[in-house]
């Protein structure tokens, strides 16, 4: 009894601190009337990370990110870059003092994102899968 007691408190503890987001399933989507239909990661990475200001079709992209307390950005940048929110905002600090590009929109919830893309035909943007609605279309799966 003491054996599986003390098994069960373990398995408990290793459970407890595994990280919570890691179940959170990220897409990348966009409008459900934009004609791109699949995107590379490549592409995605360079639109986030200010390298691009359009979609590989030449249309206009308009990256629509969380605010930088998020805890679905920090998971987004980790997936996709494999850098730190730290890393990614001191980036953008010195990608602005250039004026080489401009960073995301911003928007403070995960249902103002879905919102903002669902209205707007250009923008991209980051949602739990679990998020996803009939107005949206995904163009590229971010795995753990």
């Amino acid at each position: 009894m003491s054996m599986q007691r003390n098994f069960l408190i373990f398995l408990i503890f290793i459970l407890m601190s595994m990280p919570t987001f890691a179940e959170e399933e990220l897409v990348v989507v966009v409008n459900g009337n934009n004609p791109i239909e699949q995107m590379t990661r490549s592409e995605v990475i360079d639109l986030f990370m200010g390298k691009y200001v359009a979609f590989p079709d030449g249309n206009k992209a308009i990256a629509v990110d969380l605010t930088s307390e998020h805890k679905t950005k920090k998971i987004f940048y980790q997936r996709l870059v494999g850098r730190s929110l730290a890393s990614i905002n001191a980036y953008w600090s010195r990608i602005r003092f250039t004026g080489r590009a401009k960073p995301p929109i911003k928007k403070e919830s995960k249902e103002g994102v879905v919102q903002y893309v669902a209205t707007t035909k250009n923008a991209i943007s980051y949602i739990p899968k679990s998020m996803l609605n009939e107005k949206l279309k995904v163009v590229y799966q971010l795995n753990e």
